[in-house]
């Protein structure tokens, strides 16, 4: 019906409100396909969390910058939210709205992308359930690791990765 990375996406950005690990879930998907088949519209989606992300952590110059790209990527992208199952006008009035509530220098609040399609919106749930997460739930601002997970998550794996990609490159000049 939809992939799996869309529905974990919706689960973390409608209940835990992880927009950080939204823009993982989805960039690493978006990553699976060729660099020249890549479908942009999943960019508009990791955008849209990560401005979020900054908007809740009172980044305002970022949440502009990466808000207004966000819109104007999924503008451009009906077909592609619609199939999605969401409503495109709506999103795009929710988005324009979230953006002039930035402009305006309104705090963060937590939103809720207009699903038209039961069937994703009952797929999200379940996995709500499963995770035991509550659909719905508005962010926890007093979370620390939430707020500033950037910096204070553990980055182990990131860097063991970029070593062996440099230990690679040194092995293939020679």
């Amino acid at each position: 019906m939809y992939p799996k990375a869309y529905i974990d996406y919706l689960v973390e950005f409608h209940a835990t409100r992880d927009y950080f690990e939204c823009h993982e879930i989805l960039e690493e998907y978006w990553k699976e396909d060729p660099s020249n088949k890549r479908k942009i519209h999943w960019v508009g989606f990791i955008q849209l969390a990560v401005a979020l992300y900054h908007h809740r952590r009172q980044n305002t110059a970022g949440a502009k910058k990466l808000l207004a790209n966000s819109i104007r990527i999924l503008q451009a992208e009906k077909q592609a939210v619609e199939d999605l199952g969401l409503d495109h006008t709506r999103l795009l009035e929710l988005m324009q709205s979230v953006f002039e509530q930035i402009e305006l220098g309104s705090s963060y609040k937590s939103i809720m992308l207009p699903i038209k399609d039961e069937r994703l919106e009952e797929a999200c749930r379940i996995e709500c359930k499963r995770k035991a997460y509550t659909w719905g739930q508005p962010s926890t601002l007093t979370d620390r690791f939430l707020i500033h997970k950037h910096r204070l998550r553990d980055r182990t794996d990131v860097i063991r990765e970029r070593e062996k990609e440099i230990e690679r490159r040194k092995k293939s000049r020679g």
